[in-house]
C-alpha cells in the first residue's frame, strides 16, 4: 500500500480481534514512531508498549473515550515532557502517533487514539518519571471486521476542499 492509499483509506478502529500482533509488526509500529520528525529533531517522546490485558483495561478507564484500549492487542502510551515547557511537544507527539498509525494500517492493523484524562493514575500504573506526562495512548490490533482495512474510503463527514483549503489568503 502506498502512502496516498494509506492516508485515503485510514479510519479509526475501536474493536479488535482477540489475536496478538506479530513481534515484527510491533517493532515496525514503534520504529515508525521513533523515526517521526520533530521540531529541531528534539524527539521529545518515550513510548510504553503495553500488551498485558490487565494493564490495558486499567489504562482504558483513565480516559472518557479510551475504552478501546481494553480490547487492543497493543497499547502505546506516548510519554513526553510537559507541553508548557516547549510549545511543539504535543505536535511532535502527534507526528509520532500518526507515523505509528499509518505504519500499522499498511500492515493490516487498526488503531485509535485515546486521550488520558487521569495522568497521575496513569503514572502510577505505568511507572514513568515524575518530570514527564501522558496525554495520549493508542490502541492497536487486527480489526474485528477485517473488511475495514480494504473497504472503499467513503469518508462520510469529511469537510470539503473549499471549506478547508484557502490559497494565499482566506
Amino acid at each position: 500500500m502506498d502512502v496516498s492509499s494509506t492516508i485515503s483509506t485510514k479510519r479509526a478502529i475501536r474493536e479488535f480481534l482477540d489475536k496478538p500482533l506479530p513481534e515484527e509488526s510491533i517493532q515496525a509500529i514503534l520504529n515508525a514512531g521513533r523515526r517521526a520528525q520533530s521540531a529541531k529533531n528534539i524527539q521529545p517522546w518515550h513510548f510504553i508498549a503495553i500488551q498485558d490485558r490487565q494493564t490495558l483495561v486499567a489504562l482504558s478507564k483513565l480516559g472518557q473515550y479510551a475504552g478501546h484500549l481494553a480490547g487492543a492487542a497493543l497499547g502505546v502510551a506516548i510519554i513526553t515532557p510537559p507541553p508548557e515547557q516547549r510549545f511543539s511537544v504535543l505536535f511532535d507527539a502527534g507526528q509520532s502517533a500518526a507515523y505509528m498509525q499509518l505504519a500499522a494500517w499498511e500492515l493490516g492493523i487498526g488503531s485509535c487514539l485515546g486521550t488520558i484524562y487521569e495522568p497521575d493514575r496513569a503514572r502510577k500504573l505505568l511507572r514513568f518519571p515524575e518530570d514527564l506526562v501522558i496525554n495520549i495512548a493508542i490502541s492497536f490490533g487486527f480489526p474485528l471486521n477485517p473488511e475495514d482495512i480494504t473497504r472503499s474510503p467513503d469518508r462520510v463527514g469529511r469537510r470539503s476542499w473549499d471549506d478547508v483549503v484557502h490559497m494565499e489568503i482566506w
